[in-house]
């Protein structure tokens, strides 16, 4: 018999969550990691990123504070003190993702590098040696990096990724950001409310997964931040400075040059050959239900799953909803697969800019006739009251109705998205979504306003209007 029941490698989002059910089921659960517990979110993503960005947006609500007719002294910045506060940030949650929290549990935790040395076995580099063992399921959750574009004289410039950017021991004078995805943008964001000078240099245009309209609204507040943004243009090479030298014979020269250019699955080193498990350059390849395609013992999730070909999604909340798949089919033998379509991003920028299913773009490129159905900040009272009018709903639907996509540009867009990404999930009908009764005033009468306008050309056409007068006449 196997050594262990489950043996996991990883103790990121999706291998702490697979982890903490299998060993409070009473199974004999191994969980391996050979860096942090909690991971790239715990340590230098999400939540570190987060905190920065409270103490921004703090730093630029007392700027903007005379929009109330406040007067309020220029903030003055403390960066160690700031430094101090993000840090103290993952230091609260850290026993959430304690090796002694997951041993109380019942798990053995091993703090080592793991490889494959079998279809079923370990090798696990410890610091008092190696030692081998074996499982009767392993699930792969090593997640992913940073990586560097191939730019001429990039490796050999000072750069960090977001790994060491939340570690650097003075404020940047000028931050240089490679790279206008949600990382880029986050922190350009967050070092501009912190007194930071930023550049932004995109080869094609910022947050270029998410609809074009929200987009653009999320550049004039980016913008208007006194961020810099350089987009459709590429950087021909960097140098010493750091500078970065672009195709058009541009030099941007800063104090520092972060790099937020993409991310790539750790999978080297995991000796995947030896425990016969397929893999690519997008990850581990595996079935819709994150099994290996050719190790049936084997499962992968989070960033380095690729799951039919679809490729990773790099997100916290994915890997633990690739968790509760693994839960299903490798504990309970039940069936379970990846289902996308209803799957929520946000950049947590100030607007936030949430997105969930298909962009207008996307839905029209698949060939759906679509109904767009908007609903602007400036006409919802919550956002007048707080002088925070720009922002806009937009739904992506059927001509019949189905919603297809919603996006939301707004503060605290991320907590509005929600019941979006259950209407498309459980395919909730536009008038339930039009007829929910929601609180006024708030921001979320926006959504409900935005679906309501499906309605309006029937509720207001002619023969709406002619029934309505014959009703009239009735006693």
């Amino acid at each position: 018999m196997a050594e262990f029941d489950l043996a996991v490698i990883g103790a990121g989002a999706a291998g702490l969550s697979i982890t903490a059910v299998a060993a409070q089921l009473g199974l004999r659960v191994a969980l391996i990691e050979r860096g942090r517990m909690g991971g790239d979110c715990l340590n230098a993503g999400c939540v570190p990123s987060k905190a920065l960005l409270a103490a921004a947006h703090a730093a630029m609500d007392a700027h903007a504070a005379r929009r109330f007719g406040l007067r309020i002294a220029a903030p003055e910045i403390d960066w160690d003190a700031v430094q101090a506060h993000v840090h103290g940030v993952i230091a609260a949650i850290a026993p959430m993702d304690s090796a002694a929290r997951f041993t109380a549990l019942g798990a053995t935790v091993l703090a080592g590098h793991a490889s494959f040395v079998g279809p079923d076995a370990l090798a696990v580099a410890l610091p008092d040696g190696p030692r081998r063992l074996t499982a009767h399921r392993i699930v792969i959750a090593a997640g992913s990096r940073a990586v560097l574009p191939p730019i001429p004289g990039l490796a050999g410039v000072a750069h960090v990724t977001h790994e060491g950017l939340f570690t650097l021991p003075e404020r940047p004078a000028h931050l240089l950001i490679l790279g206008g995805g949600p990382v880029g943008l986050e922190m350009a964001q967050a070092h501009a409310g912190l007194g930071c000078r930023v550049t932004v240099i995109e080869a094609g245009r910022i947050a270029g997964r998410e609809d074009c309209e929200l987009a653009a609204g999320l550049r004039a507040a980016l913008a208007g931040n006194g961020i810099a943004l350089l987009e459709g243009v590429a950087v021909a090479r960097a140098e010493p400075g750091p500078a970065l030298v672009l195709q058009d014979g541009r030099r941007i020269e800063g104090s520092h040059l972060l790099v937020a250019a993409g991310r790539r699955p750790n999978i080297e080193g995991l000796g995947l050959e030896a425990g016969g498990v397929r893999a690519g350059p997008a990850g581990i390849a595996t079935d819709a239900g994150l099994r290996s395609l050719t190790n049936r013992r084997v499962f992968a999730a989070g960033d380095i799953a690729d799951p039919q070909g679809i490729g990773p999604r790099a997100f916290t909340h994915v890997g633990s909803y690739h968790a509760a798949i693994i839960v299903r089919r490798a504990l309970f033998r039940l069936p379970a697969r990846v289902d996308y379509a209803a799957l929520p991003r946000v950049i947590y920028t100030d607007p936030e800019l949430a997105q969930v299913g298909l962009t207008e773009a996307d839905a029209r490129a698949a060939g759906h006739d679509v109904r767009i159905l908007r609903w602007p900040l400036a006409e919802n009272d919550r956002a007048q009251a707080e002088r925070r009018p720009e922002g806009l709903v937009k739904l992506v639907t059927t001509r019949r109705g189905r919603v297809l996509g919603a996006g939301i540009l707004a503060p605290h867009a991320g907590e509005m998205i929600g019941v979006w990404t259950l209407a498309i999930a459980r395919l909730v009908p536009l008038s339930v979504l039009a007829g929910l009764i929601v609180p006024y005033p708030t921001l979320a009468e926006a959504g409900k306003r935005a679906a309501g306008t499906f309605f309006m050309g029937r509720l207001f056409a002619a023969g709406t209007k002619r029934l309505v007068r014959l009703l009239a006449r009735l006693p």
